[in-house]
């Protein structure tokens, strides 16, 4: 597994419901989507790296910085079917593992790559990571949070505070999930034949489908700061934030 080729894969859409645009909304000068394509292209971990877009402007504002743009279909509800339609192009059947980076990921550390693809190499049907969090950013709906077994799988993901502070002594530990899955293609294509589960459309969260109907996700927990993806505009700003105090 750890040999296989990996293919990794930046959806993108136009029609975000809370941040209208949000591949072309400008982070510190330049089209978000470029960010992310090029933070995830300087990770080193894919042999192929991709942008996923029904729209030429996406796919024209990653191939101005030389990242390939694949044409995709308009119908697609989820990332994941965005990204398994390219996972089945012919020109891709040597590849043993499929990346999903997220395409409001633009800060995602190349260890959170490195940890889903391990975690797929590990036996999960599919990999993903997770960061520590402090209690004041979990209250964020924006924030996604991910519970752990002892085994360092996914028991839920939740945009509400999870696990729940009962006592409120602040002694609970949460963990941010970090935007990128990893799987076989053997994975992804049974994840795009389950049904939408209750809690996948009441959180609007896609991979609830995945643990809804019993595949298992791995969870590579890293030891790095909490780093901010884009859902809102108020997410937008603390990147701007980010950029500024590391000098970009």
């Amino acid at each position: 597994m750890l040999a296989d080729k990996v293919l990794g894969v930046i959806p993108a859409r136009l029609g975000a419901e809370r941040l209208p645009g949000k591949p072309l909304r400008p982070l510190g000068g330049k089209p978000l989507i470029q960010h992310v394509a090029l933070n995830a292209l300087a990770s080193g971990v894919f042999d192929q790296l991709v942008v996923a877009s029904d729209a030429d402007e996406v796919l024209a504002a990653v191939e101005a910085v030389g990242v390939r743009g694949v044409k995709t279909r308009g119908d697609h509800v989820s990332g994941t079917s965005r990204v398994a339609e390219v996972a089945a192009l012919s020109e891709f059947a040597d590849f043993g593992v499929v990346v999903n980076v997220q395409g409001d990921e633009p800060f995602l550390p190349a260890a959170a790559i490195r940890g889903a693809v391990g975690e797929v190499a590990h036996g999960w049907d599919v990999g993903t990571a997770a960061v520590p969090l402090d209690a004041d950013a979990a209250q964020r709906p924006s924030v996604v949070k991910v519970v752990l077994d002892e085994m360092g799988r996914a028991l839920y993901f939740s945009r509400a505070p999870i696990p729940f502070d009962r006592t409120g002594g602040g002694g609970v530990r949460y963990w941010q999930h970090v935007g990128v899955y990893a799987y076989t293609p053997g994975a992804l294509a049974l994840w795009m034949t389950l049904p939408a589960t209750g809690p996948e459309e009441a959180e609007k969260l896609e991979q609830l489908r995945a643990l809804g109907h019993g595949m298992s996700i791995g969870v590579a927990r890293l030891n790095i700061a909490a780093l901010p993806g884009i859902d809102t505009e108020d997410d937008l700003r603390r990147a701007e934030a980010h950029l500024a105090s590391e000098g970009r």
